[in-house]
């Protein structure tokens, strides 16, 4: 298995994923639902007044940890990332997920963007801690 199927093997479906911001010069750490693709991206949706898309707005740096979540020996990965925020309704209809209805109903809700993250480097720690790989764009 390649290094990028062993971290989409971990990322690739949507995962709840410590997001990471800047708050001025302070990091904010929540949890947010994300999927990984093929290229190595993230996405996930969430409320345009949220406090992540004002920070990412004024700073695009993030990191993010994605664990597979089966048992604690599982892998994870430790994400560099540039986060942009989408409220287009292209963008926006690409990227819903019907878990998104329960909060947001539509893709069209004004409420509702969609946060992609561009991986820089993704640090993959494989099961019981046997081994690291770094990948890098």
């Amino acid at each position: 298995m390649t290094l990028k199927e062993k971290i989409l093997e971990v990322m690739g479906e949507p995962h709840p994923a410590a997001v990471a911001t800047l708050d001025g010069k302070m990091p904010a750490v929540r949890f947010m639902v994300l999927t990984g693709l093929p290229d190595m991206t993230l996405v996930g949706g969430t409320m345009k007044n949220s406090k992540k898309v004002e920070q990412l707005t004024k700073n695009p740096d993030a990191a993010i940890s994605i664990w597979s979540g089966k048992e604690f020996s599982d892998p994870y990965v430790e994400i560099k990332a540039k986060g942009k925020v989408h409220d287009d309704i292209l963008t926006k209809k690409k990227y819903w997920n019907p878990m998104f209805a329960k909060f947001f109903k539509t893709a069209e809700n004004p409420d509702f963007v969609v946060l992609v993250f561009t991986a820089s480097e993704i640090t993959y720690h494989g099961a019981n801690m046997s081994s690291v790989e770094v990948w890098k764009r």
